[in-house]
């Protein structure tokens, strides 16, 4: 199992946020039987940048079990392209941070990411064009290629290697406007 330092990160300390990103857990903070360092950070006060509290809300990368850690516990930021595909394929199965419960919302979209040989993981629900965008961006830096669909299937935004695909800029910029043009997420 290999083991991840400070060299793996690019960032470390204090003075950036953590959520949304996948960090390297210091090996002495995490339980002997543990398999792996890697998490994904959803969130929480020691999240932030110089942070006031000290909780980070974590999910594990090797097993999916969400966990909490000390900002103190976390070596840094890992380099995304060190992210190993196992991993990468675990990663594409976590919901955006404040998501809506799936129990009470309905899902509109669908979130896939594959890698770079085509494999995928089932894809998540996602029940607002907002959890839908937030997927895209927690997924893109470390995907090969992310794929948004809606409730029939169709793709309503693509992006591969991290730029956008489909829709183009200009679609999108007008969808955000709220004029439509060309994209359907409703």
């Amino acid at each position: 199992m290999r083991e991840y330092t400070r060299d793996d990160c690019s960032q470390t300390g204090y003075d950036f946020s953590l959520k949304g990103k996948v960090v390297v857990l210091d090996r002495a903070a995490l339980p002997p039987e543990h398999p792996g360092q890697l998490f994904f950070c959803m969130g929480e006060n020691g999240a932030n940048p110089n942070p006031i509290g000290r909780s980070v809300f974590l999910v594990s990368l090797t097993n999916g079990e969400s966990c909490r850690f000390m900002r103190r516990d976390v070596t840094g930021t890992l380099k995304p392209e060190l992210l190993p595909d196992e991993e990468k394929l675990m990663l594409s199965q976590i919901r955006p941070a404040g998501a809506k419960d799936l129990s009470e919302n309905e899902p509109q979209y669908s979130g896939y990411s594959f890698l770079r040989d085509g494999r995928y993981a089932s894809g998540v629900w996602l029940c607002s064009p907002q959890e839908a965008s937030d997927y895209v961006e927690m997924q893109k830096p470390y995907q090969h290629r992310v794929l948004i669909c809606d409730r029939d299937d169709f793709a309503v935004m693509e992006v591969i290697n991290g730029k956008l695909i489909y829709p183009d800029e200009q679609a999108l910029a007008e969808f955000r406007q709220g004029q439509g043009g060309g994209m359907t997420m409703t």
